[in-house]
């Protein structure tokens, strides 16, 4: 068959840019459609020179938007995709970049994220997160997208729990790049504030607790801090384990769940670095042992694995095409 058609709603905030960066390089796709409301009517390579020469679009209205595409992407804030999906699951594909979708505890969403508008398609969404659910994403309409600190904390988690080894409450320490709170940040976020700097934030809770305590099915204490960085997370897990183990033993339980991923790097008793991660999909994992309690060290790009890169990774599997297809280009370096 021909290209895949895209259509990316919201597509000038960092995650939309991303999706636009990434699928320059994919061989099966064409994108057709790009939204903005800030941005309307400048071409792609204004509002993002480092596309220039990549795409021949200007931004347009959500309202502007028909039948016109096999998939479409929804880069948009939290509370507003809901006013879309169902439109645009009438003329193809959605995955969804935010969150209106991943919580399928209704209340938890309200707690968290304020009233929803369509509860119905709650039920219909699955949540993206490849390597443990890629079974139920191949024959989705509606894919949910896993959150940046979530992807890094359930990955680095997952086995641990399946295989019944830690005691709850899991202690979760996650450090974040800027880009994380988005293309137009509160003064809090700006260079003056950020640099030099280092602090935790949302330290009476942060929303993404209830996407990952809901996914894990355990009890978690969670502190996010901000790092003075463009990209990257670097989560460090702490459990403490209902048996002694090994390193072996542990090395064992990732090889089992995760041996065979193309994107999860096992570094074994080494730590990851977010540098090794940046531009790239690959997540690294690495762990240790301090007596009863074990360390779990997990690197993501919050852009790419944490959000655009995933995205583009459940359309593979959706769409039946290989799963790394796009994604294969390793790392920037330096």
């Amino acid at each position: 068959m021909g290209k895949y058609l895209i259509a990316i709603i919201g597509a000038s905030g960092y995650t939309g840019g991303e999706l636009l960066r990434l699928f320059c390089f994919h061989p099966d796709v064409e994108v057709v459609s790009v939204t903005s409301r800030q941005y309307k009517g400048k071409s792609v390579s204004e509002v993002f020179p480092f596309l220039n020469g990549c795409y021949d679009l200007r931004f347009k209205s959500i309202s502007e938007v028909k039948d016109e595409a096999d998939f479409y992407f929804l880069a948009l804030p939290h509370g507003v995709s809901m006013l879309h999906a169902r439109k645009f699951l009438e003329y193809g594909k959605v995955i969804d970049l935010g969150a209106d979708f991943r919580l399928k505890d209704i209340e938890k969403y309200r707690k968290w994220y304020g009233d929803h508008q369509d509860t119905d398609l709650i039920k219909e969404s699955v949540y993206g997160l490849p390597e443990i659910n890629r079974e139920n994403i191949k024959n989705a309409k509606l894919v949910a997208n896993p959150g940046c600190y979530p992807t890094s904390v359930i990955l680095g988690t997952y086995p641990l729990v399946k295989e019944g080894i830690v005691e709850e409450p899991v202690i979760v320490d996650s450090k974040s790049g800027v880009t994380g709170a988005g293309r137009f940040p509160s003064p809090n976020l700006h260079f003056p504030e950020v640099n030099e700097n280092f602090n935790p934030y949302k330290i009476n809770g942060h929303r993404h607790l209830a996407e990952m305590e809901e996914q894990l099915g355990i009890k978690l204490i969670f502190t996010p801090h901000l790092l003075p960085i463009d990209r990257g997370i670097l989560s460090s897990i702490y459990a403490k384990t209902k048996k002694d183990v090994t390193l072996k033993e542990i090395e064992e339980i990732f090889q089992k769940y995760y041996g065979n991923e193309k994107f999860v790097r096992l570094l074994g008793n080494r730590a990851p670095h977010v540098k090794d991660v940046r531009g790239s999909n690959f997540i690294d994992i690495g762990w240790a042992i301090d007596g009863s309690i074990l360390k779990v060290f997990v690197a993501i790009d919050n852009l790419v694995k944490g959000a655009s890169g995933q995205a583009i990774q459940n359309f593979n599997i959706m769409a039946g095409l290989p799963e790394e297809t796009g994604l294969t280009s390793p790392s920037l370096f330096p």
